[in-house]
């Protein structure tokens, strides 16, 4: 499935709901577990601005992911539990090597993330295609959520600009 396409069913419409849901989970699992898997003598440079960018950026993943998911509900579909997410991200990422690397891996996240809504809403708006949910919410909703996710990738890199 394709972003560069027209959203043109709700199956589909779903599944790139559902693939934003995991998105999130992903987002907030790693902003989560990055301070807790850094060695000792790096947890010592992580300043509390750091902190506070992750834990907003967890704070903000639950959101979008609870946004997305009332969205599905009206499709009346299920999503992935966060649980099942995490469990994942333990299993398969290695804890970042420093505090610049947490940084990186966050800017990614964030770049990632705005990017699939960006996709997502063009495609959508590229469709004809009435929906079993309400197309203005839909997309309101989705704007929302870009927009904040434009405002982590800015708030990210300047922290990455203050520490270089």
């Amino acid at each position: 499935m394709s972003l560069g396409q027209r959203v043109s069913s709700d199956h589909q419409l779903t599944r790139l709901l559902q693939i934003g849901v995991v998105l999130e989970e992903l987002v907030e699992s790693r902003a989560a577990h990055h301070i807790e898997s850094l060695p000792p003598d790096e947890r010592a440079e992580f300043d509390e601005e750091v902190e506070e960018l992750l834990a907003e950026a967890a704070t903000e993943s639950a959101e979008h992911r609870e946004r997305l998911e009332a969205l599905i509900d009206d499709l009346e579909a299920e999503t992935v539990g966060y649980e099942e997410i995490n469990a994942l991200v333990d299993a398969q990422y290695g804890p970042p090597e420093d505090t610049d690397g947490v940084l990186y891996d966050q800017l990614a996240n964030e770049e990632t993330a705005y990017k699939f809504y960006d996709d997502l809403i063009e495609a959508i708006e590229a469709s004809e295609s009435e929906f079993a949910v309400d197309r203005e919410r839909l997309l309101e909703t989705l704007y929302g959520i870009r927009e904040e996710e434009k405002e982590g990738v800015e708030e990210v890199t300047e922290v990455m600009e203050q520490r270089a």
